[in-house]
């Protein structure tokens, strides 16, 4: 963020993710497990050629345990005895938590119990692996070494702590002299992690850090066979026609790489969606050449009628295939595999100097969130995916990396679902030591460029493929300077990378690829909905890559779960209190603005559930008000909006703030806010000037649709009502203005609410959405605006909405099953008498022990009803995640009382 002075308490972490297992259910979290108390298996590796095994997983330990020689710990045999099993990706502190040595570190303050020493010395990655034939070459392949590890193989050292440093540089080692047929050893001694001296990773001021810093081996191991010529660098350069797409046009690389002292001639042969081709190379001894294939050979590389790769709600995610192998004397020697997508990505600088994304020729808004791992980098493909699932729910389509860069699952992923990527390298540590100001982080010396380089070209060869991926930002607050800009640069040249690089995420240029066409002007904490109109600060104009209103209080669900009885008491209680699941930070260490905004404007809190009650319906305004902004100025010819990510999408611990769903993947206010903005065909209005305003994020045009605005006291006493019938709005994103509300009504109550109800040619209603508004507006002190909010200096009434009457909402619901997936359908209907609204009414997913069932995907949620009203919303999730139970509706709402009816 910038600027910052006091931003971003440099914490740590690691790169992407690794072991252990994550439950994926309503209660889900790191856990104790059978498969993680057995011994390590040893890992079998295949003779045949072209073959790549992950080793299955370590015993650990810590040196300061260990007093035998690395020639001992790394030979056949030796009996690690009282060492943890861990698996194939896995922090220390990942492993000593799935072997159960500590409690839970996601509740209360657990985590401060961890002794933070035991990790300030290296400690021992050891495995087994068994080859039954060593006539094949055998190499070690890896990455996400956190931070830097000696090696050995069979009692001796392959490689130095020195050589393999760096969480991203990407290392391949033979070690076929030392292969034997049978049991083999393979150990790291992994040295401590720490991100303001090592080019590894940081947790910032996100959450707090992990007492061994993330410390370990959290990618594969590949033990590699081959023959003599081996293929690396396989990857495809694909030239989209834009804007016809009519045709593309494939170009294939490889590297053909002599292992031997001889001279050796190869055939190198590969397809691509059915087309053929081949070659014949000669290579001197330790020689390496890239063979290259195109159109220009291979006619059948220039396709027509492409399959288009597009962001999801654009169109499909179709995937190609890339197979090559090299045979020396009619015997595989290697064998290559890639998937791509073919797709065009161009990013240039609008007029105002805005980075405007263009996919495929065509425009988009960048609707996106800030991605986190898991804490403990933990990887569940299971739960990534159920994540990827919910930012597509909320109507999302990007999602930022900043640093820790996810495993190769993640990005395999995001191709399939259609969403795009945005990784790049952190702020407020190592990687921006050079260039930090006045934030922490070694400056560099000559030895940490090489590093850099290899990081830069590892991660680049690692991605290009993947159509998900549209950018990668060589810097986050700040940008690089000259000699480390040309670091990367070179090093992305090299690799082929297809898309734009960007400078820094912040208002920032470096010398050759010139303005970020960014700001990170904030904010990051509470500041009220209509601040998101104003094209200032972090309003709704240019590319804002990192910003939110801070806080997401979770859903009492999950805050039981979280925390003490005491720490609850305190949440509501005391504004000033420090909130260990807030941040580290001292900017962002208390609720203070965010609490005090809520009993300015909702009146003071009574108790945890009134607190909570509050915190949604605040939550549900402003991440509403943020996204809606952002779409309605997309299209404005003076200063348009076009991108922002919200800060952040989700969180890797139980967090207090910058969330749209929490750990445990409940929803909340800030969750279904959101994806009330992003609804494809949306009525919306805006705090600024009035406006109704109708955005169309179809991609065809509306025509025939009616929009209604009607305006309530908080008892239901209607006091305005207009209906525009004939509207018509473009499709991509475009928007049309119906109506205008008047600037004052006779007789309107001081806190009023606002229904919006559009429906299309036939009458179906096809959006609803209701505000809660006041005659009297929030008043933001723009002179005090700091890198991380602007105050307000007095706050708009809603304490009317206290005096709603209770209103009963009746639910009947029904579930049916096939192939393991349950979808649970409610209908909801106002049942009483009088005017008064039921407000934002939720509905929750239960099992037979009343906890909530997650992950769970709602056609609608949080949802007001009139008198006489009745809305159908349906639940899709899996059926196992009732743990044999049958399913219940819990219903409540702002003025509606709590009950759970059965749903079987």
């Amino acid at each position: 963020m910038f600027p910052r002075p006091a931003r971003r308490l440099p914490l740590t972490a690691a790169l992407l993710a690794l072991a252990g297992s994550l439950a994926i259910g309503a209660w889900a979290g790191p856990r104790d497990t059978a498969e993680s108390r057995r011994p390590v298996r040893i890992t079998h590796v295949p003779s045949a050629a072209g073959t790549s095994t992950p080793l299955a997983g370590y015993a650990v330990q810590s040196t300061a345990k260990v007093g035998d020689s690395a020639a001992a710990v790394s030979s056949p045999g030796y009996p690690a005895r009282d060492w943890y099993p861990a698996g194939p990706r896995s922090t220390v502190l990942a492993a000593l938590l799935a072997n159960g040595v500590y409690a839970d570190p996601f509740h209360s303050t657990d985590q401060q119990k961890i002794p933070r020493a035991d990790f300030e010395v290296p400690w021992w990655y050891r495995s087994d692996f068994a080859v039954g034939d060593t006539r094949q070459r055998t190499s070690l392949d890896f990455s996400g070494v956190v931070s830097a590890a000696d090696v050995y193989v069979n009692g001796r050292q392959v490689a130095k702590a020195a050589e393999v440093t760096g969480a991203y540089t990407h290392h391949e080692l033979d070690i076929t002299p030392l292969v034997r047929s049978g049991t083999n050893t393979v150990a790291f001694r992994v040295r401590p992690n720490d991100p303001l001296k090592d080019l590894t990773m940081g947790w910032i001021d996100w959450i707090q850090p992990p007492p061994d810093q993330n410390m370990g081996i959290v990618r594969d191991v590949l033990v590699r066979r081959g023959g003599p010529v081996a293929l690396r660098d396989a990857h495809v350069v694909t030239e989209l026609a834009v804007p016809s797409l009519a045709t593309a046009d494939l170009t294939v690389k490889a590297r053909a790489r002599n292992d031997t002292d001889a001279p050796v001639t190869a055939e190198v042969a590969g397809s691509v969606d059915g087309t053929g081709f081949r070659t014949t190379v000669s290579l001197a001894a330790h020689e390496t050449k890239t063979v290259t294939f195109s159109p220009a050979d291979t006619p059948g590389l220039h396709l027509t009628d492409p399959k288009v790769w597009w962001p999801a709600g654009m169109g499909g995610q179709p995937l190609y295939d890339l197979d090559l192998t090299a045979t020396v004397a009619g015997t595989t020697s290697d064998t290559a595999h890639e998937t791509f997508g073919i797709r065009d990505v161009k990013a240039p600088l609008d007029s105002d100097g805005a980075r405007q994304y263009r996919i495929n020729g065509r425009k988009l808004l960048i609707k996106g969130g800030g991605w986190s791992p898991d804490e403990f980098l933990r990887w569940d493909p299971a739960y990534v995916e159920d994540r990827l699932k919910y930012a597509l729910d909320l109507g999302l389509n990007t999602l930022r990396l900043e640093g820790h860069l996810e495993p190769d699952e993640f990005f395999d992923l995001a191709d399939r679902h259609g969403v795009l990527t945005l990784p790049g390298w952190e702020c407020c540590n190592k990687w921006e030591g050079q260039v930090n100001g006045s934030e922490k982080g070694d400056r560099w010396t000559d030895a940490d460029y090489p590093v850099a380089g290899a990081s830069m070209a590892a991660e680049a060869a690692r991605l290009r493929d993947h159509p998900s991926v549209v950018s990668f930002l060589i810097g986050s607050d700040f940008a690089p300077d000259a000699k480390i800009e040309k670091t990367y640069l070179d090093a992305l040249e090299s690799a082929d990378w297809p898309t734009p690089v960007v400078s820094s995420a912040s208002d920032r240029s470096s010398p050759r690829l010139g303005s970020s066409g960014m700001k990170m002007t904030g904010p990051y904490d509470w500041v009220p909905p209509g601040y998101w109109y104003a094209k200032r600060e972090g309003g709704a104009t240019g590319f804002n890559s990192e910003t939110s209103a801070g806080p997401s209080i979770p859903t009492l669900d999950t805050l039981r779960r979280m925390m003490t009885p005491a720490e609850l008491d305190t949440l509501w209680k005391d504004p000033d209190a420090r909130q260990y699941h807030r941040s580290p930070s001292p900017v962002f260490g208390t609720l203070k603005i965010y609490d005090d905004a809520l009993a300015g404007r909702y009146g003071a809190p009574t108790g945890l559930t009134d607190y909570v009650r509050k915190a949604q319906l605040a939550q549900y305004e402003n991440v509403r008000a943020q996204f809606e902004a952002y779409g309605r100025n997309a299209t404005d010819q003076d200063r348009p909006a076009t991108g922002m990510i919200h800060w952040m999408f989700n969180s890797g611990w139980t967090s207090l703030h910058w969330q749209l769903t929490d750990r445990y993947l409940d929803q909340n206010g800030s969750y279904y806010g959101a994806k009330k903005a992003n609804e494809p065909l949306h009525i919306q209005y805006s705090y600024d000037d009035r406006s109704v305003v109708v955005v169309n994020n179809r991609p065809a045009a509306a025509k025939g649709l009616t929009a209604r605005a009607t305006l309530y006291d908080p008892d239901g006493t209607q006091k305005y009502d207009r209906t525009v019938t004939g509207v018509a709005v473009d499709g991509g994103g475009a928007h049309g203005t119906p109506l205008t509300l008047p600037s004052s009504v006779s007789g309107l109550s001081q806190t009023y609410l606002l229904r919006l109800v559009l429906t299309d040619a036939h009458g179906t209603e096809v959006s609803r959405n209701v505000y809660w508004l006041s005659t009297r507006p929030d008043t933001l002190d723009w002179d005090g605006t700091t890198w991380y909010h602007t105050p307000t200096t007095s706050y708009a009434d809603m304490k009317g909405l206290a005096s709603m009457a209770p209103v009963p909402v009746t639910a009947t619901a029904t579930t049916r099953s096939s192939d393991g997936t349950a979808t649970t359908t409610v209908t909801l209907r106002h049942s009483g008498s009088g005017k008064t609204p039921a407000l934002l009414t939720d509905v929750h997913l239960v099992d037979g022990r009343g906890r909530p069932v997650l992950p769970v995907r709602w056609s609608d949620n949080e949802v007001s009803l009139w008198p006489g009203e009745s809305v159908t919303l349906t639940a899709t999730y899996r059926t196992a995640d009732l743990r044999g139970s049958a399913p219940g509706v819990r219903v409540s709402g702002w003025n509606t009382p709590e009950r759970t009816v059965p749903a079987a």
